[in-house]
């Protein structure tokens, strides 16, 4: 990645500052955003002089499209984009709300779907655009649907967006996590993560560096033949 202009949106914690890091770690100049400008100020800072931070909320088309506009006066140009900010809150068929809804696609897939098309002007040519998605985007989980079902949305548009953008020669890949042992499990319950690992034939959830490995190689040229694909990083959940 030396030499290479990065852009994480959702990239301030978790598997998005993991990336965010490792693509830095790779010689690649990295701008992170988060809806917190704090968070943001400490990712930053926390991996050097090659990154940059911009608070932003990915669910709102001004805040991206002020972003992709600062990126490109920093650095004039996006090698790499990586759409990872999301959200994943429970809620049955029978608790589901309009609010509850909206605010899942608006952050998952609408502020993916606003942040490529945002970046396209300023895409450099071979770039590699990558959605962080799930293994639940095929998977029955309840009471995550709508997350799943947001999910399931990435997965397609980037088989479409692979297509659409070939000529220009530009991929489009999805790294799929399975449970991460991020700081979103913090509040789960001893017994929730026995039940979240139990299924894993490895035996325990992914770490945020082993998702951001995975990312990091679809978003480099070492993946300059893997364009509309998914790769999962589930320790075999999905898999066996």
């Amino acid at each position: 990645m030396t030499g290479k202009v990065a852009l994480v949106v959702g990239g301030a914690k978790g598997i998005g500052f993991a990336t965010a890091r490792a693509l830095a770690e790779e010689g690649a100049s990295v701008i992170l955003t988060g809806r917190s400008q704090r968070e943001v100020a400490l990712a930053a800072e926390s991996i050097g002089s090659s990154a940059q931070g911009i608070q932003a909320d990915a669910a709102i088309q001004a805040d991206l499209e002020r972003v992709v506009r600062e990126t490109q006066q920093l650095h004039g140009r996006i090698d790499a984009l990586m759409l990872n900010a999301g959200l994943s809150e429970p809620a049955t068929l029978l608790e589901e709300t309009a609010e509850h809804f909206d605010r899942h696609f608006a952050v998952n897939v609408r502020g993916a779907l606003f942040g490529i098309q945002a970046a396209l002007p300023v895409l450099s040519e071979e770039a590699s655009v990558l959605l962080v998605g799930s293994i639940a985007d095929t998977m029955g989980v309840t009471p995550f649907s709508t997350y799943a079902a947001t999910k399931a949305a990435l997965r397609s548009y980037a088989r479409s967006w692979a297509a659409e953008l070939a000529p220009r020669r530009i991929r489009v890949n999805v790294v799929a996590p399975g449970p991460t042992d991020t700081g979103m499990m913090a509040a789960v319950s001893d017994e929730m993560r026995q039940t979240l690992i139990a299924p894993i034939p490895l035996g325990r959830m992914a770490r945020a560096n082993e998702v951001a490995a995975a990312a990091v190689f679809l978003l480099s040229d070492a993946a300059s033949f893997v364009t509309g694909a998914e790769l999962c990083v589930d320790g075999g959940m999905r898999q066996v």
